[in-house]
């Protein structure tokens, strides 16, 4: 009987080949569940991709947003003049670029548009 009970520990005895492998099942297990049940994922993952406009006109708005806080800040007196007009003219001139490619982004966008017009009015359709 003791021949026997060892022989079935010895059917049910695991080498450390296979303990290495049913280690590494049991962290990889672990470690999908934890990333199922308790990563969240990014807010930006889950939003719509938005065009450049869409980005140059959130820029555009953030950049009035910031003029408008800033002529605020200045008239309650945290700013000396100097630095007022030295910090306008910096938000003015960043104003200037963002519309500037605002205005190529939609000039670009009007031109394919028109050119699209032009071939279909030229055939006769419309």
């Amino acid at each position: 009987m003791a021949v026997a009970f060892l022989n079935l520990v010895a059917a049910f005895a695991i080498s450390s080949t296979d303990g290495a492998v049913l280690g590494a099942c049991l962290a990889l297990a672990v470690a999908t569940l934890l990333f199922i049940f308790y990563i969240q994922p990014d807010a930006s993952d889950l939003a719509p991709h938005r065009s450049k406009l869409d980005q140059l006109m959130e820029r555009r708005d953030t950049i009035y947003d910031n003029l408008r806080d800033l002529r605020f800040e200045f008239r309650s007196g945290k700013y000396s003049e100097g630095d007022y007009n030295a910090m306008r003219v910096s938000i003015e001139n960043e104003a200037a670029g963002v519309l500037t490619e605002i205005e190529r982004v939609t000039e670009s966008q009007v031109r394919r548009a028109r050119g699209v017009r032009a071939v279909e009015t030229e055939r006769g359709e419309r």
